[in-house]
């Protein structure tokens, strides 16, 4: 049972297509440290990448520039493709994040390279493009990356806070673009921030 029991359309770009939408099923398989809302187990990629990608059809109120939606929705769905083959890596593992570029450099080149070129240069460009988090589009996205494991940390008790050892400063210079691109859902998070130093869910140092 697997992809070695697919079978071919006869069109190469077709199955092309078909065996990475294939691939990409194994982003159910790569689980964060966020914990559901449930409480019930970790989400995964999958879930998370579905999830920013309804909160930004929510949010562009809030932004200081106006963002496209559609390319925002995008960079969501495919910001943490590579994540297949590189893994989760924590926001707040110091040693995880040093090797963190050069996993993802590898296996964007693996991922991507399974599609027609067109297609993998578009999606790769997208990926890219989320990472710098110097345009408009991507730095909506970013954001949203952001703000949803934050929420899911307040209806948790902190679960990843604790679990993790964040301290305060940490968790605000990840957000740091949500302060400049999302000023109002900013103060929002810093309030939330205050109650779970208040709480013992965060360290303040």
């Amino acid at each position: 049972m697997g992809i070695e029991d697919f079978l071919s359309s006869g069109n190469m770009r077709l199955d092309q297509q078909l065996k990475f939408t294939a691939e990409i099923d194994k982003m159910t398989s790569v689980y964060r440290r966020t914990m559901l809302i449930s409480g019930e187990r970790h989400e995964n990629d999958a879930e998370h990448s579905w999830h920013i990608a309804v909160m930004a059809l929510l949010f562009k109120e809030y932004c200081v520039e106006e963002p496209s939606v559609e390319r925002a929705i995008k960079m969501c769905v495919v910001h943490d493709l590579i994540e297949i083959y590189a893994g989760d890596t924590f926001a707040y593992d110091v040693k995880g994040n040093e090797s963190k570029e050069e996993r993802e450099k590898a296996a964007a080149d693996k991922l991507f390279s399974q599609l027609p070129k067109e297609q993998g240069d578009e999606i790769r460009a997208l990926w890219e493009e989320f990472d710098a988090m110097e345009t408009t589009d991507s730095k909506y996205a970013a954001c949203l990356d952001r703000i949803q494991p934050l929420l899911h940390n307040t209806l948790t008790e902190g679960h990843t806070w604790r679990n993790g050892g964040a301290v305060r400063p940490q968790v605000e210079k990840r957000a740091q673009i949500v302060k400049e691109f999302m000023p109002e859902i900013y103060e929002w998070l810093m309030k939330n921030l205050d109650r779970g130093v208040a709480m013992g869910w965060l360290k303040e140092e």
